[in-house]
């Protein structure tokens, strides 16, 4: 028993301990309350989660318009255009969220989950599924789309798991990305943006077709994506955060 306040040590230790115990957050609450009550998902957004999935509406309507595009008739571009330019305001809302994030200070683990999978579809299906639409459709161009996105989706999944372990700067801000991040993949969405204004689509895409009518067919200007993949993934590669 305490000799200042006469109660139990033990029961004295479990009041500090509830005292101390800060309270939860608005999410944190939600998510885990075994009933939460109706939308408690919608309920336990923060801004910056609501912000996050505008990257990802972007990157969704850029898919929807590249197929659009091939089901369109040949001189119709509105659509291929409308593609690209959803991208750079999906990379827009990634920026802005973060930004969102630390001025309000609501960080979470689900608003990271959400900004990889959003970044996954803005900045990986969506150049791919661009490139197919404007005519890398061979089946080898096909399997080197889907590795620069699985490549996308090794290096999201490899930043959130190791992001504690990179080297911070004396305000706690990480020091370097390992590996590219993958929105610089919108470096090859303003390529394919020029050969759309040059018309260098479909048949005329620049350095055309090898291996034709062969099971190696493909287009040679696939490999910027194949590159692109393997700079994702390297560990090696580090580029300093700005």
């Amino acid at each position: 028993m305490s000799k200042r306040s006469g109660i139990p040590n033990g029961v004295e230790q479990t009041t500090k301990e509830s005292v101390q115990e800060p309270p939860k957050d608005k999410q944190e609450r939600l998510l885990n309350d075994p009933n939460p009550g109706h939308f408690s998902l919608v309920r336990a957004y923060h801004l910056a989660d609501l912000i996050t999935l505008m990257n990802g509406f972007c990157g969704v309507m850029s898919i929807l318009s590249s197929m659009r595009y091939c089901m369109s008739p040949p001189n119709r571009k509105s659509d291929i255009w409308m593609s690209l330019a959803f991208m750079p305001f999906g990379l827009f809302f990634d920026f802005f969220d973060g930004k969102v994030a630390r001025w309000r200070k609501k960080s979470s683990l689900m608003g990271q989950e959400l900004d990889s999978l959003a970044d996954l579809i803005s900045f990986g299906v969506a150049p791919a599924m661009c490139a197919f639409a404007v005519g890398m459709r061979t089946p080898l161009d096909q399997l080197l789309l889907t590795c620069f996105v699985l490549s996308g989706l090794a290096r999201l999944a490899r930043f959130n798991v190791t992001t504690g372990n990179v080297p911070k700067d004396a305000t706690g801000k990480a020091k370097y990305f390992e590996g590219l991040p993958i929105p610089t993949s919108l470096s090859i969405a303003a390529l394919m943006a020029f050969w759309v204004s040059r018309g260098w689509v479909q048949e005329n895409i620049p350095f055309g077709t090898v291996a034709q009518g062969t099971i190696f067919e493909m287009h040679p200007i696939v490999g910027l994506f194949l590159a692109h993949g393997c700079c994702m993934v390297s560990k090696t590669l580090h580029v300093p955060k700005p």
